[in-house]
């Protein structure tokens, strides 16, 4: 069985500037990919490719066994933007119905109601996008993205504009349609959010694909995180040494409420994947 979304030796130029570098990455169906990288290393390229919004210059991208771009790999996406803007006039409702026309779907009112209520918005469902605050537009843009029950969900900075209820609520949806079998490839700067939610992600820099992985396996252990009296302190110390430990802070005076391990986070990593670069 194809991936839901495959890119191999994914290249693009503009200019004598080099996006993508001969890029290589798989999503599965049911799987949250995540894909990092500072501003410029080749993100937004790779899915714009695959979305059919720009051409590459060597390589292939699929969806679902189909070319990027055709008219079978269009019907199996669902989209939404970094920079996306609903017509302030129209109302959730009216913005849904418009993308059903879009996209064919013949999901009518059920699909809207249905779709609105997973991001939270059916009690404003006729509220004109211009009345409704970033966070709710937010919503209702990955509302939009699902019409038609694609099998590839692209998102591009998804939880941007949400508040931590906001975030949750994305999270668990996301959780949802993992278990449905579509596939999210999340472009996030958001990394804490990536770390919990995503299956595997991908670092870019500079066009190429610099790690990739499961978050677990690209973090790694950091000692342990000790509570004391005097609050929570971290120790980089090995497993073996941690009873040692506990008995000098105990022989010290120090009462221990508590010793847990301790790892390294993805953000760290990351930023020691990429060093300075600037996202």
């Amino acid at each position: 069985m194809d991936p839901a979304f495959r890119v191999e030796r994914l290249e693009k130029y503009y200019g004598g500037v080099t996006a993508l570098a001969g890029v290589d990455l798989e999503v599965d169906a049911g799987e949250l990919f995540g894909l990092l990288g500072p501003n410029g290393a080749g993100k937004s390229t790779l899915v714009r490719i695959g979305c059919g919004l720009a051409r590459a210059d060597g390589g292939r991208a699929t969806v679902c066994g189909h070319a990027a771009g055709s008219v079978e790999a269009r019907r199996r996406i669902g989209y939404l933007a970094e920079l996306f803007r609903f017509p302030s006039w129209l109302s959730a409702d009216e913005v849904l119905t418009v993308h059903q026309r879009l996209a064919r779907s013949a999901g009518g009112r059920e699909e809207r109601e249905r779709l609105l209520a997973m991001v939270g918005l059916s009690d404003v469902a006729t509220r004109r996008v211009g009345a409704m605050s970033k966070g709710m537009q937010q919503r209702l843009g990955i509302a939009q993205a699902l019409i038609g029950a694609p099998a590839v969900l692209i998102l591009d900075e998804p939880t941007s504009a949400l508040d931590p209820a906001g975030r949750r609520l994305v999270r668990d949806l996301l959780a949802g349609l993992r278990e449905q079998g579509t596939a999210v490839l999340l472009n996030s700067h958001l990394l804490s959010e990536v770390e919990m939610v995503c299956d595997r992600v991908a670092i870019l820099s500079h066009g190429r694909v610099v790690a990739a992985g499961t978050p677990d396996s690209l973090t790694s252990a950091r000692g342990v995180v000790v509570e004391t009296q005097e609050g929570s302190r971290r120790f980089d110390v090995a497993r073996g040494e941690i009873p040692d430990l506990v008995a000098r802070l105990v022989a010290g005076g120090d009462r221990i409420f508590s010793v847990v391990p301790s790892r390294s986070t993805l953000e760290e990593f990351y930023l020691e994947t990429v060093g300075g670069e600037i996202g």
